[in-house]
């Protein structure tokens, strides 16, 4: 930034309250400002591959068309059955802070699928990483739902977290989707994919 200048790498070594906050507030324009260039440069990678092909973890090579990014419009259930559509969704959600909510719902997706033998150690793992009061990504349930998880999760089914899942889903609905397909990044897209068929 022109007319800002830090002689002092390590924020601690700064010696007034101004300078800390002034240098704080710089950094955290700055954070904010790689989050919104994490998402761009994910498009701009997403759009070569578009054209290719994307390659999936079975190695098979999958189209993203115009029609499958207008299809994510229709419900957040087509968006999130769509890997491509999961990518770029996670993306936005990165770039406002809440992508702890995808990454719980897929975590939730995976478990339905996990041997009966295998349910506790990823039922501990769900709990300790999302649900718990001082879980890392801690997800927005409230406090009664948060205790009747955490009772399902000690003695874990295929079905624990279905209650907690649902309330993510509902917030994701109606909070974040709504954003996202209003967003410059979908918008981007999907006027980059219609903009290459129409040629």
């Amino acid at each position: 930034m022109p007319g800002l200048f830090f002689p002092h790498n390590n924020m601690t070594e700064l010696n007034g309250k101004d300078d800390y906050k002034l240098a704080e507030g710089t950094i955290r324009k700055k954070k904010q400002k790689t989050f919104g260039a994490d998402l761009k440069n994910y498009l701009k990678c997403m759009v070569p591959r578009i054209e290719s092909g994307i390659k999936t973890s079975n190695s098979r090579s999958v189209m993203l068309s115009a029609e499958e990014v207008i299809q994510w419009s229709q419900s957040l259930e087509n968006l999130l059955a769509s890997q491509s559509g999961q990518g770029v969704f996670r993306e936005f959600l990165k770039s406002e802070f809440s992508e702890e909510n995808i990454e719980f719902w897929l975590a939730c997706e995976d478990y339905k699928k996990t041997k009966s033998d295998h349910l506790h150690g990823k039922a501990e793992r769900i709990y300790e990483e999302f649900v718990q009061s001082d879980a890392i990504k801690q997800i927005n349930i409230d406090h009664q739902m948060r205790e009747a998880t955490a009772k399902r999760a000690q003695d874990p089914t295929h079905t624990s977290f279905d209650e907690a899942q649902k309330t993510v889903y509902i917030l994701m609905e109606r909070d974040s989707y709504p954003r996202f397909l209003k967003s410059k990044a979908y918008l981007n897209l999907l006027n980059q994919l219609q903009s290459s068929s129409s040629k």
